[in-house]
């Protein structure tokens, strides 16, 4: 972004965003001082959990919105709860670049697995499917034996979603004697480890690319052919910064992806994503010339991604105060056949009544945090110093 449109980013942003003005007079700054992509480390990092906090404080946007919200698209929810606001404009959260890359092309036909409700990667990966001239089957998550059969009647040659999604798709087709024809994948939202990205080749998929994003930042990175990196789009301004100060870190250091978004609805900048990644400015072999972030490194807070999906310990902690006969609880993370699963372990009083609370966990976690158990776990004791997630999952 050349100098002269950064600073005048920054002032309308600052006159039409109450919640950005804040920040930069917290920070010591006026507008004017913002002149350079430089400039912009004076101002500290804002993570999730405040972005989250801001909201709870100043609803719906933490006064980070600078349009009236009836000019939006659409807004969704996601867990912390955060809103985030979609722009009126085709292709807002910037995902054909990536698909392209991928080879996606006008005339594919999609399966879009990823969710289509509050959360926005549903909406979010349509768009840009749409944006390229995709036909989208907009399946969501579930009624895998409904999606798979719509795949084979219809063609499908392209998916986007979870990659362990797509794995039990095609296992799910095996099992019905069915053949799909998907031969582009582009997966994000959970790791892709060697080994389910061979198994899905070895299944008749033939390109797999991965991608990088966050639910308020959309497309941050996506795999080329040469699959070294996630490259980096041109029009977001992404750093990688110490945890502890927030100041750029040498190329090749691991540090917090932050991102600054460069449009005008939204006052997204020097945003925390809570992720771990190192940059690459080489140029790359496929000739694009965008500095690449080489992979997951790892989460700053302690918020754990299941399923595609935050899980943070606060939306715990708040669901298990409704259970006063649960003494100590953990949620437990484990990986298994290239799935997640969520089970908790609970320790319950003498008199509860075991069944029944293992059912109203189960009820109360899918509708108070979005998220399936996969089995509550009576135990009799667990230690003192238990953490809130227990984290098991390793990705060879």
């Amino acid at each position: 972004m050349k100098p002269k449109d950064l600073q005048a980013l920054i002032m309308h942003l600052a006159t039409h965003a109450p919640g950005f003005a804040r920040r930069l007079a917290e920070a010591g700054l006026r507008p004017e001082d913002i002149r350079t992509l430089e400039d912009l480390n004076r101002l500290p990092v804002l993570r999730k959990d405040d972005l989250a906090e801001l909201q709870a404080q100043d609803p719906p946007f933490g006064g980070m919105l600078a349009v009236p919200i009836s000019e939006l698209k659409r807004v969704f929810q996601s867990p912390g709860p955060i809103y985030e606001p979609e722009p009126r404009r085709p292709d807002p959260w910037r995902w054909a670049e990536a698909l392209r890359a991928a080879g996606f092309q006008a005339g594919d036909v999609v399966l879009n697995a990823f969710a289509y409700h509050l959360t926005p990667a549903g909406a979010m990966f349509e768009e840009g499917l749409r944006a390229i001239g995709a036909v989208v089957l907009p399946g969501g998550v579930g009624n895998m034996e409904q999606q798979v059969r719509a795949m084979h009647d219809l063609g499908v040659n392209g998916y986007v979603g979870l990659p362990s999604y797509l794995h039990a798709l095609l296992d799910k087709a095996e099992q019905l004697g069915l053949t799909l024809p998907v031969e582009k994948a582009f997966v994000t939202a959970e790791p892709l480890p060697r080994s389910l990205r061979e198994a899905l080749h070895a299944k008749g998929v033939r390109i797999v690319r991965q991608g990088y994003g966050t639910a308020e930042c959309g497309n941050l990175g996506y795999e080329c052919e040469i699959e070294d990196g996630w490259h980096v789009p041109e029009d977001v301004f992404v750093q990688i910064c110490d945890i502890n100060t927030g100041q750029p870190l040498p190329d090749g250091e691991t540090g917090e992806v932050v991102v600054t978004l460069f449009h005008p609805e939204y006052a997204l900048v020097r945003f925390g994503t809570g992720d771990l990644s190192a940059l690459n400015p080489e140029p790359c072999a496929c000739g694009r010339t965008t500095p690449r972030l080489m992979g997951w490194r790892g989460r700053v807070g302690d918020a754990v991604k299941v399923r595609g999906m935050f899980l943070h310990p606060r939306q715990l902690t708040d669901m298990m105060r409704r259970f006063p006969e649960v003494q100590a609880w953990q949620a437990v993370v484990t990986r298994e056949g290239h799935r997640d699963a969520l089970t908790l372990r609970v320790v319950a009083a003498a008199d509860a009544d075991r069944d029944a609370l293992a059912q109203r966990l189960t009820r109360t976690a899918r509708e108070a945090i979005k998220f399936r158990l996969d089995g509550v776990e009576f135990v009799d004791t667990l230690p003192e110093d238990a953490k809130p997630i227990l984290d098991t999952r390793t990705w060879d």
